[in-house]
């Protein structure tokens, strides 16, 4: 059925026979439950000793292996492929967590998730006054990005009338997820 639009008081309105418009209140609620039967269930009992996350349309598995990493996305292509979906091919790859202990060279050592960019760093041990290579997440390039463009279009030089409690109050929110993923236990 092919879709038909009109407009009403200015608005354009499309009529759909399938799917949710993108933006749509329900989109992410259908989402996390058509995902949840079609990709956390069946990782459960297809792979259960794997561990994994997932956030809405986005996901980690954490594989021991190369040839273990290569047989979940062959199974996970063929599963969501079953359920009318497809793995988007620039985003999914197999990314090796090089750190101090894990040496390997391998082509792909980052990879960006849910605003932050993992990979290898150097990084500081607190209790020995050492530094040691960690696969680590930090704020990704494009998150900033977006954190500047946030904040210039405040245009706080010219904003006077502001108090530093409402200046506060104004970056808690594009920074907040800063701090909670940054505290939360691992």
């Amino acid at each position: 059925m092919a879709e038909s639009s009109s407009t009403i008081g200015g608005w354009d309105l499309v009529e759909r026979h399938k799917g949710t418009p993108q933006g749509g209140v329900i989109s992410p609620v259908l989402c996390n439950l058509f995902m949840h039967y079609a990709f956390d269930l069946w990782m459960g009992r297809t792979f259960a000793g794997v561990p994994w996350c997932r956030y809405a349309d986005d996901g980690l598995v954490h594989c021991k292996t190369e040839q273990e990493a290569q047989t979940i996305k062959a199974a996970l292509a063929r599963r969501l492929e079953e359920c009318g979906l497809q793995m988007h091919p620039e985003k999914t790859r197999i990314v090796y967590c090089q750190d101090a202990n894990r040496k390997g060279q391998y082509p792909n050592k980052q990879f960006d998730f849910l605003g932050y960019t993992f990979r290898p760093r150097v990084v500081q041990n607190r209790e020995r006054d050492r530094r040691f290579v960690s696969f680590s997440p930090a704020v990704s390039v494009q998150s900033l990005k977006a954190m500047r463009q946030t904040t210039r279009s405040w245009n706080l030089r010219n904003r006077s009338d502001l108090s530093l409690q409402d200046i506060a109050q104004m970056y808690n929110p594009v920074l907040r997820v800063i701090v909670i993923i940054q505290n939360s236990p691992t």
